[in-house]
């Protein structure tokens, strides 16, 4: 977003490189709200789809580690800094007495010998004697070099890969969020907390008014290709009605409930494929169909349907695929929107929706090759 607009960034202010991956732009990675790690940008390549970046990447469960180690490390004097000074073990006991007679100068017995002032014993060799053992050292100590890189740090590109793919499937390429503003509101999680019993029974409602979807559109498409009407439609019992319906068969179901607004109104947006089953007197062979449902609950438990998309194999070219990357403030002002992407049968966009009461309210609206 800019001056309040918000433009595709893989093209916006490319010369020729687009402005989004300029080297050295910094991207806060954002899961359900809850910050993942850093990314910094360091070189940007063109693909045939457009553009990508190549970075660093840093965890964001490293970097309270690394603080802690870092504060440790500070010396606890201030007189690291001085001229050394040699000193004798007890010569900082004022209250110990002399066991000598009240001495004019030190005795040249109890001098040190030259070499240990002008040449420490090596940092291995002092590890392994008494740390209390006064050790002669000009300027401020150097880390050790166990402290000088924390072991969190020693094993970050194993670590942060399984913390990063622990939701997806081995293989699975994952998209996450990236906000790069530096001056947005700290990201607070959108995720609806849900017992188990209750996400179930949500989800079994969504998934009812996904199959009434599906079932509305493979009626459609039927009547488009026979010539003959439809039967017209009896009025049976209720409570029968929906069971002679036939059932869609769902696969690669993704059901997430997020509050958006803070307002404990949750949420719930369903993802899934359908297949009908086919008839008794089929004349085509089924269609794979891609559903999209977005509802809200109000606080009598009711579910609100918001947005419905639907699609299959055969329409790409003018209905989309909507598939939900996740929800993110895309505007910085603290509420939550959802970033979908519209996969074309020419390719994908993304595009971010506002909920505003029971409606999907578009905020950017990419369309492919722009």
């Amino acid at each position: 977003m800019y001056d309040g607009e918000f433009y595709d960034a893989s093209a916006y202010k490319a010369s020729p490189v687009p402005m989004a991956l300029e080297s050295g732009t910094v991207y806060e990675a954002v899961k359900t709200g809850v910050s993942q790690g850093l990314f910094t940008v360091t070189t940007a390549s063109q693909v045939k789809d457009g553009w990508i970046g190549n970075g660093v990447w840093r965890a964001a469960s490293l970097e309270p580690k690394q603080k802690k180690i870092v504060a440790a490390a500070k010396p606890a004097t201030d007189d690291s800094d001085k001229p050394p000074v040699l000193r004798h073990a007890d010569a900082e006991k004022p209250s110990a007495p002399a066991p000598a007679p009240p001495p004019v100068s030190p005795p040249p017995a109890q001098t040190p010998p030259a070499p240990v002032a002008s040449a420490p014993a090596p940092q291995q060799d002092q590890e392994q004697e008494d740390e209390d053992r006064p050790v002669l050292r000009r300027g401020k100590p150097e880390p050790k070099p166990e402290e000088a890189l924390p072991k969190p740090l020693k094993s970050a590109k194993i670590a942060a890969s399984p913390a990063a793919l622990a939701s997806s499937k081995p293989g699975e390429m994952q998209a996450v969020p990236a906000i790069s503003d530096a001056g947005g509101p700290e990201p607070r999680p959108y995720a609806y907390s849900l017992k188990p019993e209750e996400g179930q029974n949500l989800k079994k409602q969504m998934l009812t008014l996904a199959a009434d979807e599906v079932r509305a559109r493979d009626q459609k498409l039927a009547a488009e290709i026979t010539t003959t009407p439809p039967p017209a439609a009896r009025s049976p019992r209720a409570g029968k009605a929906r069971a002679k319906l036939p059932q869609p068969v769902f696969d690669d179901v993704q059901f997430r409930v997020f509050d958006l607004s803070s307002s404990n109104e949750p949420v719930l947006v369903l993802c899934a494929r359908a297949q009908m089953p086919p008839g008794p007197n089929a004349t085509r062979a089924p269609i794979p169909y891609f559903v999209t449902v977005v509802a809200r609950q109000t606080i009598y438990g009711e579910l609100h349907k918001a947005f419905v998309n639907i699609t299959d194999t055969q329409h790409l070219d003018a209905i989309p695929r909507m598939e939900l990357i996740d929800a993110v403030d895309a505007d910085g002002d603290g509420r939550g929107e959802l970033l979908f992407r519209k996969v074309f049968d020419a390719g994908s966009a993304y595009a971010v929706y506002r909920v505003i009461g029971d409606q999907l309210w578009p905020l950017f609206d990419g369309t492919p090759g722009q």
